[in-house]
């Protein structure tokens, strides 16, 4: 009874041991299977069964007319110039608002009317100085000609020229005060004097807010409305860094949003911001050909830019692959052995990619079945 059980724990271990010493050797064979040059981590060989289980296929570099469509997204923004903050020149009282938040106004329309007693005292002061002047004329004309009958003196003379100078100079200022005001003074008389002023749009547009209330005192430096004028509405597109070099200033793009795709618009390529940002693209600015008033600030935007189609060097989407931002190839050497290689790559359409200064690759044959397999392998080398 003692010899039969050492003998079933001595069969154990046997048969432990023996599988331990056959798993090993699996995992031998396998990793056997695949060897790497020691003299370049980029380059692998691959033993016959993988040769066949990949199923590798090679290419080369081909000549070919090529096109590429560059698809950009952003949103509608106003240009600063196009954006106006409207105050009062004189303070006031704000006795009424004719607009509201995102209504659309006319050039010349009246968007609110301020109240103060100085309109009054500025009006009173312009027709008192006319009075004066008039007077003032007639007196200088009186002087200049008793001066030249020698009935007055020169200082009397000069005197009265002065005064008439000094009054018509006063005039001038306060008529362009009137004017900026709003009021007409060659119009104005004792008759129609008022204590009340309109303050006007200087463009047709949108109100995109109001800072004023009814009743309330403002002073010449408040803003009362910011208005946007809907000419200077522009695009603020994102464009991925591998596609800036294919974006030129002048472009033709087509706009659209997402609730509309079909309806697109014409716009062109105005700028360029010569910086790419932490998320890899780099901003672009393009005008629209048109007004829109469908698109409004702050509207998210798609759209297109067609590549024209140029004559260029290329291969097969599936013989490039990208690791780490970067993309490569790679070289069959013959003998299953095969290096992996760094390429430039530009404009790519559903099948095929240039690759920028190919000549490098000229004559040589490039894996395209498979080359992702490859690249598998140097990472899992790698780890």
């Amino acid at each position: 009874m003692q010899f039969k059980t050492i003998s079933v724990y001595s069969l154990t271990l046997v048969l432990a041991l023996s599988s331990c010493s056959g798993k090993k050797e699996e995992e031998k064979t396998v990793y056997e299977n695949t060897k790497f040059t020691k003299n370049n981590e980029n380059t692998v060989h691959l033993a016959e069964k993988q040769l066949q289980s990949v199923g590798i296929t090679t290419t080369s570099v081909q000549n070919r007319n090529m096109e590429k469509l560059i698809r950009l997204n952003g949103k509608a923004e106003i240009a600063p110039s196009h954006i106006s903050s409207v105050s009062s020149i004189m303070g006031g009282h704000i006795k009424s608002i004719n607009v509201i938040n995102g209504s659309h106004f006319n050039k010349g329309q009246v968007l609110a009317v301020v109240e103060d007693p100085q309109f009054i005292q500025l009006q009173q002061d312009y027709l008192v100085t006319k009075a004066q002047l008039e007077a003032a004329k007639l007196n200088f004309n009186r002087q200049k000609d008793l001066n030249t009958s020698k009935a007055s003196s020169d200082k009397t003379m000069q005197t009265a020229q002065a005064d008439y100078s000094t009054l018509h100079a006063t005039l001038k200022g306060l008529e362009e005060k009137l004017r900026i005001i709003g009021i007409n003074a060659k119009g104005l008389s004792t008759g129609n004097i008022r204590s009340k002023i309109s303050i006007y749009a200087p463009f047709s547009g949108f109100v995109s807010k109001i800072s004023v209330n009814n009743g309330q005192y403002i002073n010449p430096a408040d803003t009362l409305f910011e208005l946007i004028n809907p000419a200077g509405l522009l695009l603020e597109l994102k464009v991925f860094e591998n596609d800036v070099n294919d974006v030129k200033i002048g472009q033709e793009i087509l706009v659209y949003n997402n609730q509309n795709p079909d309806l697109k618009s014409g716009a062109t390529i105005v700028s360029i911001v010569p910086n790419i940002e932490t998320g890899g693209s780099s901003t672009v600015i393009a005008k629209f050909s048109s007004a829109h008033s469908e698109f409004v600030k702050g509207m998210y935007l798609n759209a297109e830019v067609n590549i024209s189609s140029r004559y260029t060097q290329g291969l097969p989407n599936e013989a490039i692959v990208s690791f780490e931002n970067k993309n490569y190839v790679f070289e069959d050497l013959g003998k299953s052995t095969y290096k992996m290689i760094p390429v430039l790559t530009g404009i790519a359409d559903d099948e095929f990619t240039e690759i920028i200064k190919a000549d490098f690759l000229k004559g040589k044959k490039i894996v395209q079945k498979g080359a992702y397999n490859l690249l598998m392998m140097l990472k899992n080398k790698a780890e």
